[in-house]
């Protein structure tokens, strides 16, 4: 990761939103489904607000510059971009994430459900038997 990369990820997870924050507080310790996310993490050219690598999701959690035409557009690139990496964005916006955080958890859990059925595991054998 490019060392601007990493820095512009350090001052994002500083100056986090409030939606932000809340999706957060969900997201963090495995509370989902027994999953990792990551915090402001770089993807190529782009910094997703949550990641989790094992299972390729993003979770972005969009304020009102996202609903803009020129916001619309970025955000289109940048789905499309990470879908030719295999990875599935969630995007909620802010007000959704503050007024229905329920929603916004069962929505993710799905998801997460969803890939785990589609996605074998990589090292089938338990922990004792593994070579």
């Amino acid at each position: 990761m490019k060392r601007s990369y990493i820095e512009k990820c350090r001052k994002l997870r500083k100056e986090q939103t409030n939606a932000e924050r809340k999706l957060w507080t969900i997201l963090r310790n495995r509370q989902i489904a027994d999953v990792k996310f990551r915090r402001q993490f770089s993807v190529g050219r782009c910094i997703l607000d949550f990641y989790s690598p094992e299972y390729g999701v993003g979770i972005e959690a969009d304020g009102g510059q996202h609903y803009e035409d020129k916001g619309k557009k970025k955000d289109g690139l940048r789905t499309r971009e990470l879908s030719k990496l295999g990875i599935e964005i969630l995007r909620f916006g802010d007000h959704e994430i503050l007024k229905n955080i329920e929603g916004v958890y069962e929505i993710i859990r799905e998801t997460i459900e969803k890939k785990k059925k589609r996605t074998p595991h990589l090292n089938p054998l338990p922990k004792g038997e593994r070579k």
